[in-house]
């Protein structure tokens, strides 16, 4: 007698399986990002402001439109959370789920960050990767992904049954609601899915499972995004640290990240197309 439990296997099976993969959103008709403008504009580049963040912790940064910000590792292997809102306007914020769609998993430069909907317009292009040589390797790996949440207390809480309060969701609360002071309750909300900076993952071959690996991140290394709109930043040192064997506790080796904030040369960021919030009627909805 067959296993109940086991689906019967239907004799077209084969066939069903074997149907051609179709991309969901191509994207030959979106807008591409003019990086021979924006590599001129790097050549230009003046440092106005740099931010420490603390391992363990989080800190937020300004970046005004037309910029550049760059999150450079310092000390050691390090990954880190990202948070990007709009700077005036805290409802429109980076859509992980989106950039995930229109780009891939893992993102790398020319990509964009997306906002969230209903204004779903890029809200950073990535200029520069000292990373952007490791690609896939054998676990089928690549860094700054868009897939992972963040850690949090409450995955923790159900999972290992204790309280951690230095997942980079709370980091990232605490960070939010120091800059607009507010509480950690409101400030809360705001907070969403990350991309992953310089973080190693992929997913397994066998049983399709989320897994990190230690990152390649060495000091001096660095991503470099152009700011589209003007943007408030969140980030998190994860206590993970490079997150070769765990995070969402005291155990791993940290180490700060530095993000840094760099102005070009305005007569050439003035020959940049900024986006505007994204036309559909909001009325036909």
């Amino acid at each position: 007698m067959q296993n109940s439990s086991m689906p019967l296997i239907p004799s077209d099976a084969h066939d069903r399986r074997s149907k051609p993969p179709v991309v969901v959103y191509p994207v030959e008709t979106l807008p591409a990002a003019d990086l021979g403008l924006l590599n001129g504009a790097r050549e230009s580049l003046t440092k106005v402001s740099e931010t420490i963040v603390p391992p363990r912790e989080a800190r937020s940064f300004h970046v005004p439109r037309g910029h550049f910000f760059r999150i450079v590792s310092v000390e050691g292997s390090q990954v880190g959370d990202l948070n990007l809102w709009n700077a005036n306007d805290l409802s429109e914020r980076f859509f992980s789920g989106k950039t995930r769609a229109l780009h891939a998993t893992h993102v790398g430069v020319g990509d964009r960050l997306w906002s969230s909907m209903p204004s779903l317009r890029p809200m950073a292009t990535i200029t520069h990767d000292t990373l952007g040589w490791y690609g896939w390797d054998d676990d089928g790996a690549g860094v700054h992904d868009v897939i992972g949440t963040r850690c949090d207390p409450y995955t923790n809480r159900l999972l290992k049954g204790n309280d951690y309060h230095h997942c980079c969701h709370s980091n990232l609360t605490r960070a939010l609601a120091e800059e607009r002071n507010i509480s950690v309750q409101e400030a809360e909300v705001h907070v969403h899915d990350v991309l992953n900076v310089f973080m190693c993952t992929g997913f397994t071959r066998d049983t399709h499972q989320y897994f990190m690996k230690a990152s390649p991140v060495r000091p001096g290394d660095f991503i470099e995004f152009f700011a589209e709109i003007d943007l408030l930043g969140a980030l998190s040192a994860c206590p993970g640290g490079d997150c070769g064997s765990g995070h969402s506790s005291d155990e791993a080796a940290c180490y700060p990240l530095k993000v840094e904030v760099w102005q070009a040369d305005p007569e050439i960021i003035a020959g940049w197309s900024f986006p505007e919030r994204n036309p559909y009627p909001r009325t036909h909805r």
